[in-house]
This record gives C-alpha cells, structure tokens and sequence, in this order.
C-alpha cells in the first residue's frame, strides 16, 4: 500500500467560531463534529462554560445548545458550495473524511487518511486558499510489502518549542552533528547568544522527545 496518515495545522482559518474561540482563550476545543443536510452544514463542538460565558463576542455565532456538566455544548450552521470557505468543508468537498478535527490556540488541527501524497498535495493546496498558513505536523507514509519494506517513523515536529527548533536547526547548519564536528557546543551557544548551559538545556529537551517519538518510548 502507499497510503499516508497527516496532521495538518490549518492557521487563521475564516468562517470558524470554533477557531475564533480557541486563538481568544488557552483551552483546546475538542469533541468537533458535523453533518449535512441538504446544501447546510451544521457544526458542534463542546467547551468550558466558564470559557464560553468570559468570550461572548467568539461565540456570537453559535447557538448553545445544553450544558453538559461543566461544559456548554454550541451549533453553528453555514451553507455549503461551490465557493467553501470552512477548511473541515474543503477537505471533505475532495472526498477525504477526517480521521479526527481539534482546535488549538486558533489552529484548526486535521488528521486525515489519504491515498497518496499526490492527493495531499491537493489537500493542502486547496486549504492554502482559505487560510493564512497551512502547516504539516506530521506524515506517516505505509510500509509496502514484499523485500525492501521500510521501517518507517513519524516525528511530530509539534513537540518541540519553537526555541528547541531553532536550538536544532542552528547546531544542524553549524555543524553540531557532524562527524567530526564543525562547530562546538560554545560555537553553537555563541550564535543562538545563550549560555551553554541554557544551550545544552534546550538541546537535551529536543534530542529527549525526538528519541521518545523514534523509539516509541
């Protein structure tokens, strides 16, 4: 088989109250599901009731629908067509379901189950148009079959801070990982102007989650 598994990060998607909500307040939006009647989508999704009642403006176009212990469960509707401007729409407007749709600090997170990269590239292409980035977070290409089957790893990138990239990305040009070296720790530190302790810190971290997702520890 050549199928791929991904995690896409949809950023500033329009026409979502559910990523408008998650860019306003530090709490994940779970549970997002919908359905389709006729040429209307309907949307839900579940959040914190001390959330929704402190973002009123994020929410305005959603309906509560029932509280669920501490959690107030909304509805949005939009009309489906041609000129789609959901990204959950677009994705499925191709004919790809997704596999699982959450919303963090604004991203619209989508994983989906694909034939191929080709029909990826197609995805992520069609997302760009209505979106103000659009970033992998992670690919799983399928093993094949027969001699020569690969052992294949995903690294989700998502893990890391931003400083532990940068951390990665400038000892990698510089050499760190070379062997022999071509630039030391204090050279690496120098140009990311840290300390090498707060260099060997943040190297430790990232090396730490990159073995843990390798290694599947």
């Amino acid at each position: 088989m050549s199928g791929v598994r991904a995690e896409i990060a949809v950023s500033g998607p329009s026409n979502c109250p559910v990523a408008a909500l998650s860019a306003e307040t530090a709490t994940p939006v779970t549970d997002v599901t919908w359905s389709r009647a006729d040429e209307t989508f309907t949307e839900e999704f579940r959040v914190d009731s001390d959330v929704a009642a402190e973002n009123t403006t994020a929410l305005a176009d959603a309906d509560p629908v029932l509280e669920v212990g501490d959690e107030r469960v909304y509805q949005f509707s939009r009309e489906a067509g041609p000129d789609a401007t959901c990204a959950c729409e677009v994705v499925e407007s191709l004919g790809h379901p997704l596999a699982d749709v959450r919303v963090e600090g604004g991203d619209l997170v989508l994983t989906l189950h694909l034939p191929g990269v080709e029909r990826l590239q197609e995805v992520v292409s069609d997302l760009e148009a209505v979106a103000d980035d659009v970033e992998m977070r992670y690919l799983v290409h399928a093993a094949a079959d027969g001699e020569g089957r690969g052992d294949r790893t995903v690294v989700d990138r998502g893990r890391l801070t931003e400083r532990q990239r940068e951390v990665l990305a400038t000892a990698y040009e510089l050499g760190y990982f070379e062997y022999p070296r071509e630039a030391n720790a204090t050279e690496v530190a120098e140009a990311l102007d840290v300390g090498l302790s707060t260099f060997a810190e943040h190297l430790a971290a990232a090396q730490g989650k990159l073995l843990s997702e390798t290694l599947a520890v």
